[in-house]
């Protein structure tokens, strides 16, 4: 018996901040539901800073020219369905911030089956019941608000 492991898929996904240090996610309905940091994948000829710049201006209308993007705060590997077909992703997250007047959903030109979008409190971030991914997203948080971005970034679990 052979195993295959899935096709790769690279991924870009951003850490969004505000001047109250909230966190945005955005919410999905497949798979039972959850809530997830904006981004997606590189195209062909991108790098994970472009692509998250991208993908920012995509799904949350923000003006690229406006965003500063910060450090990589970190990686994780999943295998996953994507449009039914499994992948293994690799995805690196970026921090960056903007006020929530930055987001423009009248400019959004992917909203790839986004319900809605919320800005999160460290608070709510570790209380809520609901699934939030990447899994450790919370601990994340919580050390780079207090001691900035890691020397390296950090691998999260799935």
């Amino acid at each position: 018996m052979t195993t295959s492991t899935p096709p790769l898929r690279e991924a870009a996904r951003a850490i969004v901040l505000d001047a109250d240090d909230r966190i945005l996610l955005l919410r999905y309905d497949e798979n039972g539901g959850f809530w997830a940091t904006p981004g997606g994948s590189l195209e062909d000829g991108e790098d994970h800073a472009t692509a998250t710049l991208r993908e920012l201006s995509e799904e949350l209308g923000i003006d690229e020219k406006t965003v500063d993007l910060g450090a990589q705060l970190a990686e994780r590997s999943k295998d996953h369905l994507v449009g039914g077909r499994e992948v293994r992703q690799v995805e690196k997250y970026f921090l960056t911030r903007v006020s929530a007047a930055d987001v423009d959903p009248a400019r959004v030109s992917q909203p790839d089956n986004i319900r809605e979008h919320r800005w999160w409190t460290l608070a709510e971030l570790r209380a809520t019941a609901e699934t939030v991914y990447p899994l450790g997203l919370a601990d994340l948080l919580t050390g780079v608000l207090a001691h900035g971005a890691p020397m390296h970034p950090v691998v999260l679990a799935g």
